[in-house]
Formats: structure tokens, C-alpha cells, sequence
């Protein structure tokens, strides 16, 4: 797998803290979170495919974390939270 790109990101101080305590929430780092609602808006507007990126993580039962009710909906989207919505 070829390495992930590194680049810079400027955020708002309230976005970074509303992105903070929302990775804290799902158990991810900023960056994880950050990586994942992207991945996930880019797949619903039909700008990448599912066999491009990772596979999800595996908790130690080998459960699917980013499914945890096994419904083919993954943490953090939808649900009392909401997704996020991204303009382009």
C-alpha cells in the first residue's frame, strides 16, 4: 500500500474542538475522525469507491468498530449525532 500524503490543514479553533471531542467520542484520533468523514462524504456523493481506502478496524472480539450494531450503517454516521455535511 503506498504511504498515506501528508499536508496541511488549517481549522477554526471551534472546529478543531468540536472535531476533537467528536473523535473522542468514537475512540478515534483527530486525524482518524477527520480521514473517516471525508472517506464517508466522498463515497456518498459518488467520488470513491468502496475498495479504495482501508478496511475498517477490528476490536478484539472482531466485531466491525466502525459498524458496532452490524446494520451496514458505521459509527458516526447518521444517528443521534447526525453526518456531516460538507459543502464543496
Amino acid at each position: 500500500m503506498p504511504p498515506n500524503k501528508k499536508f496541511l490543514l488549517r481549522l477554526s479553533p471551534g472546529l478543531f474542538d468540536a472535531l476533537r471531542r467528536w473523535a473522542d467520542d468514537d475512540l478515534r484520533s483527530i486525524n482518524g475522525q477527520i480521514e473517516y468523514l471525508l472517506t464517508d462524504q466522498a463515497r456518498r456523493a459518488g467520488r470513491l469507491s468502496r475498495q479504495s481506502t482501508r478496511r475498517p478496524s477490528r476490536g478484539a472480539s472482531g466485531e466491525d468498530l466502525a459498524d458496532p450494531e452490524g446494520n451496514g450503517t458505521p459509527a458516526g454516521a447518521g444517528g443521534e449525532r447526525g453526518g456531516a455535511e460538507i459543502a464543496a
